[in-house]
This record gives C-alpha cells, sequence and structure tokens, in this order.
C-alpha cells in the first residue's frame, strides 16, 4: 500500500508560479510511474504529467512548456512547478502512482491517489 500527500497549494495572481510537492510512503517498489492530474470545478480529472522510474516523462500538449514534473528519490518525493499560471489553472491538484503504465490518457492505469491540493489563480 502507498501513501501520498500533496502540498503547495495556495493562491496565486495569474503569470504567478507554484511548486506543488508530493511525498510518498509505504511501498514504494510497486510505484513504476508517478504522476500529476487535476480536477477543475465541474469537471472531470485530466492528466498534466507523469514520470516513470527511468525519468522519463511525459505531458499534455496544453500544458507542455509551463508545467514541469520531477522526482527526488532520496525524498521520495515528486514535484510540479508550475509557471505562468492562469485563472483556467484552478483546480484541484492530485498526485498519483501507477504500477505498470506511465499514460496520462486515463486514470484507469492509476492505483493510488493523495488527497489534493488546491490551487486558485486570481
Amino acid at each position: 500500500h502507498v501513501q501520498l500527500v500533496e502540498s503547495g497549494g495556495g493562491s496565486v495572481q495569474a503569470g504567478g508560479s507554484l511548486r506543488l510537492s508530493c511525498v510518498v510512503s509505504g511501498d514504494t517498489a510497486s510505484t513504476y510511474c508517478m504522476g500529476w492530474f487535476r480536477q477543475r470545478p465541474g469537471g472531470i480529472h485530466e492528466g498534466i504529467a507523469a514520470i516513470d522510474s527511468d525519468e522519463n516523462t511525459n505531458y499534455v500538449d496544453s500544458l507542455k512548456g509551463r508545467f514541469a514534473i520531477s522526482k527526488d528519490y532520496a525524498k521520495n518525493s515528486v514535484y510540479l512547478q508550475m509557471n505562468n499560471l492562469k485563472p483556467e489553472d484552478t483546480a484541484m491538484y492530485y498526485c498519483a502512482t501507477a504500477p505498470r503504465y506511465c499514460s496520462i490518457a486515463s486514470i484507469s492505469f492509476w492505483r493510488e491517489w493523495g488527497q489534493g491540493t488546491q490551487v486558485t489563480v486570481s
């Protein structure tokens, strides 16, 4: 079993930046892939970015260039750097782990989820 705890959300003005963190504990050997998703008000979970155990990354095209995912193995953490934030980035942001497939196209690949951290851009 894996536990994920996100932090780093908050309120920011348009054009600002935030760095989200996700600390992973428990059976980290099963976390082949780690990713970030968001759920905007009234919307579904949207995949943002993912990083696998070889540090290969993939991003949703619409956010590539503004958002960046990274990992710190020593801290069992994954990060999401978000730059030039826009009001439409307002959402609850979640980190998740997947045991096999590193695809953000579907949440069905993702097994464990954090509680989320709110990002509000005004």
